[in-house]
């Protein structure tokens, strides 16, 4: 008899932790991603702004499962499902050849986008760091900033240069902010002859009241706090009703302002991974207007128990029929991807698997240098304390020894040098480095 044969789609946090709870089980894993590594997406702001190196983030899905027996890789996107024939139509990447997938079970763990509401004409102007090429892509157009300010004679102009605009005030846009803020106040410092680094304006665009919505407010008051000590402008109530190649116009108190920039970080708002919505049209389930598909309590889709999805892409049908959509962090999906997995191991045994339950661990957000926000079961922590916390737990959960060896040593160095080890311009033609219109 054959072994059950699960595929996999997607080499993130969920789809990882689902094919290595099924390591050593009686099945067949196949995991498709279109990169042949797995990116630890916590920490591409740190790529972005010189912090790390991008190999020290990713590491090869092959050498995490070349222990695993029964677990495959293949380089792949996919195109569509059949969920009535059980089978994964793939598309080839790189010109490599591929063919159709069958599954008995089939997990899907395909992530989210930043949504641009509705405009996505503005990610032309307005780069995110979700993935790791658009996360060295951001490294080149901070960098290039500096050095075309450094040229600039004309004043207004030099100040576009040197103006940052981080739109959306979430923990990715927070982080973002600080690390910008660090480069530009302490790294940076006494590089430059004609400019001043840290005369740079760096503003964080949030359109609710406040900043980390997701944390108490006493915790981000205190942020706002660190990050204005970092040289870091806070601006609530703004909603970004415009980006183009000269910045951002913003709408606040029923008037509207034109900040002129020349780098703009978008981290605002995401929008569920296309192919949930395709699950949704398959199996007639519904799916909301951020693209997430309703799964029912076991993750399954209804009316078709084979097929699982996970992480970003999902809401979750509660024990009420309730919908319920959980935070967009690694946690979640990692949850999911081992719970997942451990269902298709109940069934293969003839056991049945309770609904799934999110076990909430808490909050973490970092600032700068020694600075952080916790919100761990109640405890509430700032500062150092949080800070300690949010670099063990990143260490913790990052993929490989020597990834974790490596970012403790650049970590460590940073923090008692003030400096960044991986500040490069590997590729000047993709930096934008350009005058702003006359």
């Amino acid at each position: 008899m054959s072994a059950h044969r699960v595929v996999v789609v997607g080499g993130g946090f969920g789809g990882l932790q689902a094919a290595l709870k099924l390591r050593g089980a009686n099945v067949d894993v196949t995991i498709v991603d279109r990169s042949n590594y797995h990116l630890f997406q916590p920490l591409t702001y740190q790529v972005a702004t010189g912090g790390l190196s991008p190999a020290e983030i990713a590491y090869p899905l092959r050498a995490i499962v070349k222990r695993a027996r029964n677990v495959r890789v293949l380089l792949a996107e996919v195109s569509d499902f059949d969920i009535d024939a059980r089978s994964v139509q793939l598309r080839p990447v790189g010109g490599l050849p591929t063919t159709p997938l069958s599954y008995d079970t089939l997990i899907v763990s395909g992530g989210s986008a930043y949504s641009y509401f509705g405009h996505d004409d503005w990610s032309e102007f307005a780069a995110e760091v979700k993935s790791l090429e658009s996360a060295v892509a951001v490294r080149g157009r901070l960098l290039a900033a500096f050095e075309a300010a450094e040229i600039e004679s004309a004043a207004d102009r030099r100040a576009a240069w040197l103006t940052f605009v981080v739109v959306g005030g979430g923990p990715t846009g927070v982080e973002m902010a600080g690390q910008i803020g660090e480069l530009a106040h302490e790294t940076l410092r006494r590089e430059f002859r004609s400019i001043d680094p840290s005369m740079a304006r760096i503003l964080v665009l949030e359109a609710t009241d406040r900043i980390l919505t997701s944390f108490p407010p006493s915790l981000s008051a205190k942020a706002a706090r660190s990050l204005e000590r970092l040289g870091v402008s806070v601006l609530t109530g703004r909603e970004v009703v415009g980006v183009d190649g000269e910045g951002v116009i913003v709408k606040h108190g029923g008037g509207s302002e034109q900040i002129s920039s020349r780098v703009v970080i978008w981290a605002a708002g995401v929008t569920a991974s296309a192919l949930a919505s395709r699950l949704g049209e398959l199996s007639g389930a519904e799916v909301d207007r951020a693209g997430r598909v309703l799964t029912e309590a076991d993750l399954t889709l209804p009316g078709h128990p084979e097929v699982f999805a996970l992480g970003d892409m999902v809401r979750v049908r509660g024990p009420d029929g309730t919908p319920t959509v959980l935070p967009g962090v690694a946690p979640v999906a990692m949850q999911q991807g081992r719970y997942a997995g451990s269902v298709v191991r109940n069934r293969l045994r003839g056991r049945e698997s309770p609904p799934f339950r999110y076990r909430d661990k808490g909050n973490l957000a970092t600032i700068g240098r020694g600075a952080a926000v916790a919100d761990i079961r109640g405890l509430r922590l700032s500062g150092l304390p949080a800070w300690t916390i949010w670099l063990f737990v990143h260490l913790w959960y990052l993929v490989g020894f020597r990834n974790r060896i490596l970012v403790f040593t650049e970590w460590a160095l940073s923090f008692f040098t003030r400096g960044r080890g991986a500040r490069l311009i590997t590729d000047p033609s993709k930096s934008d480095v350009t005058a702003p219109p006359e």
